[in-house]
């Protein structure tokens, strides 16, 4: 409920629109036409009453308390749902209007328990707020509304308060409260897009039901809290409100979950979090959530979290906790030694798509000015780095092209191996709607998602290619748009090399890339190409989102490139409701590559390379900045298997169980010297670490993040810190422990510096970002106001390019040992490794990960749902459970990697993208089988992992 008065009915102001002027209880007001009356009144500086209306859902005008009268029309029209007209008289406080409404809001309390002192809304309760404006004070029928009891079938009333639903963890539903305003229907309706609740009965005895007669929990209700916060009175709400109290005081900050960038109001009471409320004014989010950023912040007080340093000499011996100064000149001394001992290069680090840029910034220049050298990378190896690659030679600009509310003005959606849906459900919702309105969806996934086919949707193109055959498919796509002229000439002549194109045509013309070849081998009917093809090219606007499931491949770069290809043969770039938009997986991926978290770029993705760009840093640092490019993370891995690289530093990653082929990431941190994990819990990482540097939470710290549309949002500290000590704060304090002198005394210096040596952040400072909200970068003397949609006028690079994209397979082939082909994503409820979601009560929804497998494959191994099964590769084994479902088609299986029991990353392959080294997640050669249980690898591993966390009690380090 903590948005609901900040009520925005009608259409917004605007100076392009035909205006309209009209009286309001005797003051003139004008405003754009289509606005409502209730809107035009609030211009005017008069609240009219109301309970059904929110600025959340479109108007419906149900709960007869917004009535207004109009001279010269006759009745009382609901204010929220009549627009205004020239010269109308409108009054909003009548004597009858008054009895009117005191007589709605009777019934209303009549039917309505008589625990308002003790109810836990007390204070934040629309419908008390309501009573005391229409000057309610007496009830003349009672207080024994039918809403009190409930009926059994056979039509016996029972007389009892009706029972509450506390099986979601995270709210209540109370029924006796409702008043059956429809808000809550209206909002998973209209806002998340799940249409999971409806209203049952009728008259006094009608109520709000999820599904037919089902808890809450057992209904399709995904937790996204939109019912909760659009509910005006107690009905629903949030159990922490009842268990600490209404909040005191709030701020705005930004979700460390995935890449949409959602902000939120952190509502408190003292220092504790009472709840997370949707902002309205998120540009992201436009005041929607998810179960994850709305609720699932628990982990940031879970007792799994370490809040003070520990060392140990050896990986074998129980940790020590120590003092912050001994912890860093433990490491700082460590970290010299092995230089000096093994060279320069010898050490490294890996930046956090979950820290802050300024965080991330840090990391960089740590190892850069303190390392001396260009060994550092980031997560977004394993996710996103082909996107930074295929779009930098085609376009110019690593990074998407549109914001998120381009695709509010869509034709055609192409979604390409990604499930918004469960991966980023906040744009899947706009998307939803967008789609609800006739815009036409095409998928490309191995799996039927929940994007092929829920409620009010359906895609009219869903290609289930085969797992690998990217690259063949999108081409093939493109085949046909050329063969049959369905390119956008002009568009091409005018903004791309037209010889270029002339020979990307011929190759794609070629009769190998035609839907019938490239069927064959892709399992895709030809027919489904060539529809989804013309689809594409002749529907209007054509937009394009993708994720993982495109880039974590071996040819994950050229599948990039071949989706840049297919929106720029199409003319597809550079306005609203087009473009080319990777779905950044965590939430802020875009942000650290963004700050040089690349062994071969500086900041902003300038290559170590130029002598320009080193000078800029040469003469800030005053170090000499080394001009060739530094490790990846696989190659660090393989140089501590080869005995050279000895030291690492890894801030916010957990690589053992993120990383593939898990005893090759293992055998590489057992190799080295000094280890030092610096994150909020003893993640699968630290059972390798000698240091152990408690982080900070995205509620303990200052800072920015940038989303997977290029916004950079604020991040607010809401707390102190646990541990004592933000990120940031810990990477200086090492700095300065290893002889650099960093000073910082806030994080807005650090974007100050950000800004001063990097062009497309050079106007973004906290003073701008405070006025502005947010902005996209680039930001600076010539997009001021930042760029929402890039590639507008003309390319980055100048003149776009198209890059020939031959399809090769993978190297990682199915056979009669390992018949089947495994491909990996993600569930609502989980995120990344679960290092945050597992220790919320989002458990309840996913407690492990389980392989889906296709009743066909499922039979001829005798395996029935819920069996354990033996996951084999040629790599290694694990074990899981099996869940029988034709979303997968015959030949594949799926699992997701959120708990690292399951340890799914010993299956995959070393196998990575040809330019980037990104992971060959989505396709691995498996047999699949009856099992008892667990493994002995993974016995053995969790009985090792469980002796890792051991702490040595706190006088062995006194």
């Amino acid at each position: 409920m903590g948005l609901i008065q900040e009520i925005d009915f009608g259409t917004p102001a605007s100076t392009s629109q035909k205006q309209v002027t009209l009286m309001v209880d005797g003051f003139t007001v004008t405003v754009p036409e289509g606005t409502s009356i209730m809107r035009a009144s609030m211009e005017a500086g008069i609240a009219i009453p109301k309970l059904c209306a929110t600025d959340m859902v479109d108007a419906f005008g149900s709960c007869r308390l917004c009535l207004v009268e109009i001279d010269g029309r006759n009745g009382t029209p609901s204010s929220c749902t009549t627009p205004v007209a020239p010269g109308m008289v409108v009054h909003t406080q009548t004597g009858k209007l008054k009895d009117i409404r005191r007589g709605v809001m009777e019934l209303y309390i009549s039917d309505h328990p008589l625990d308002c002192l003790t109810c836990a809304a007390n204070g934040d309760c629309e419908l008390q707020t309501q009573a005391g404006v229409v000057g309610l004070r007496d009830v003349r029928y009672g207080y024994e509304g039918d809403n009190h009891v409930f009926k059994k079938n056979d039509g016996a009333e029972n007389f009892k308060w009706m029972a509450k639903d506390e099986s979601n963890p995270y709210f209540t539903y109370d029924p006796s409260k409702c008043i059956v305003c429809s808000r809550c229907v209206r909002a998973c309706e209209e806002v998340q897009g799940t249409f999971a609740l409806t209203i049952e009965g009728r008259g006094f005895g009608s109520r709000v039901s999820p599904g037919m007669h089902q808890l809450f929990i057992d209904s399709e209700c995904v937790s996204c809290g939109a019912c909760v916060q659009a509910c005006p009175t107690a009905t629903l709400s949030e159990k922490s409100v009842i268990q600490i109290g209404q909040p005191e005081h709030s701020m705005v900050t930004t979700c460390a979950y995935c890449g949409v960038g959602c902000q939120f109001k952190a509502e408190m009471r003292g220092d504790e979090l009472v709840r997370m409320v949707p902002y309205k004014d998120g540009k992201a989010n436009r005041g929607h959530s998810c179960v994850k950023g709305r609720f699932a912040y628990g982990y940031s007080t879970h007792k799994d979290r370490i809040l003070n340093p520990m060392i140990r000499e050896k990986i074998t011996d129980p940790w020590r906790e120590v003092s912050w100064e001994e912890a860093l000149t433990h490491t700082a001394n460590e970290f010299r030694r092995i230089q000096y001992q093994y060279g320069r290069t010898s050490i490294g680090g890996i930046t956090s798509s979950r820290c802050t840029n300024e965080e991330t910034y840090l990391v960089q220049k740590l190892i850069r000015q303190g390392f001396r050298n260009n060994n550092v990378d980031t997560c977004a190896r394993v996710c996103h780095s082909p996107t930074g690659y295929g779009l930098g030679q085609t376009f110019g600009t690593s990074a998407g092209t549109q914001d998120f509310d381009s695709v509010e003005h869509t034709d055609v959606v192409m979604v390409i191996g990604a499930n918004p849906a469960s991966a980023h459900p906040v744009f899947a919702s706009r998307l939803k709607k967008r789609l609800r309105k006739g815009a036409k969806l095409i998928v490309l996934d191995p799996r039927r998602t929940e994007m092929v086919k829920s409620a009010h949707i359906e895609a009219e193109y869903h290609l289930p290619l085969k797992p690998g055959t990217n690259v063949a498919v999108v081409t093939s796509l493109a085949h046909v748009i050329v063969t049959e002229g369905l390119f956008d000439e002009a568009f091409i002549r005018e903004r791309c090399d037209w010889d270029e194109f002339q020979d990307w045509a011929s190759f794609v013309a070629l009769p190998e890339n035609s839907p019938e070849v490239v069927g064959k081998l892709s399992n895709v009917d030809p027919e489904l190409i060539r529809g989804a093809a013309r689809l594409y090219a002749r529907g209007g606007n054509g937009s394009i989102y993708y994720g993982l499931g495109v880039t974590e491949h071996s040819q994950g770069s050229t599948t990039v490139i071949a989706i840049a290809n297919l929106a720029m043969a199409t003319g597809n770039i550079g306005r609203p409701g087009v473009g080319v938009n990777p779905l950044r997986g965590q939430n802020n991926v875009q942000g650290s590559c963004d700050m040089g978290s690349f062994p071969h770029e500086l900041p902003g993705y300038r290559h170590v390379s130029g002598d320009a760009v080193r000078d800029i840093y040469e003469s800030l640092w005053g170090v000499k900045i080394d001009d060739e490019p530094g490790l990846r993370i696989p190659n660090m891995l393989d140089a501590a298997v080869d005995g050279s690289f000895k030291g690492l530093y890894v801030q916010g990653e957990d690589i053992l169980q993120s990383d593939p082929d898990t005893k090759h990431v293992a055998a590489g941190l057992a190799a080295m010297e000094c280890v030092v994990v610096h994150d909020l819990f003893l993640n699968e990482t630290a059972n390798y670490a000698h240091v152990f540097l408690p982080g900070s939470t995205f509620l303990e710290k200052d800072g920015t993040f940038t989303n997977a549309e290029r916004r950079i949002n604020r991040v607010r500290k809401v707390m102190a810190p646990k541990n004592g000590l933000a990120d940031w704060e810990v990477t200086q304090k090492l700095a300065q422990t290893m002889g650099l002198n960093w000073n910082y005394q806030h994080p807005s210096e650090i974007m100050d510096e950000i800004a001063m040596t990097t062009p497309s952040f050079a106007k973004v400072s906290y003073d701008y970002l405070e006025k502005m909200g947010s902005v996209q970068w680039p930001c600076n003397d010539k997009a001021p106001l930042g760029t929402p949609i890039v590639h507008v006028d003309g390319f980055v690079r100048g003149k776009g390019k198209f890059i020939r994209t031959e399809y090769v397979a993978t190297d990682e082939k199915t056979g009669p040992r390992f018949p089947l082909l495994l491909t990996t994503g993600r569930i609502l409820s989980q995120y990344n490794v679960g290092a945050q979601t597992r220790r919320t009560e989002n458990v309840v929804w996913h407690s492990e990960d389980r392989l889906e497998i296709h009743p066909h494959d499922a039979e001829n191994r005798g395996l029935r749902d819920g069996d354990w099964v033996r996951l084999t590769s040629r790599s290694g084994e694990t074990t899981l459970r099996a869940e029988i479902t034709d979303r997968v088609s015959p030949g594949v299986v799926y699992t997701t990697f959120h708990h690292p029991d399951t340890q799914a990353n010993v299956i995959t392959t070393d196998f990575s993208d040809w330019a980037t080294n990104c992971p060959e997640y989505k396709v691995t050669a498996v047999q699949v089988g009856a099992s008892n249980g667990p493994t002995e690898w993974q016995r053995d591993y969790n009985e090792q992992a469980e002796q890792s966390r051991r702490i040595a009690p706190l006088q062995a380090a006194e």
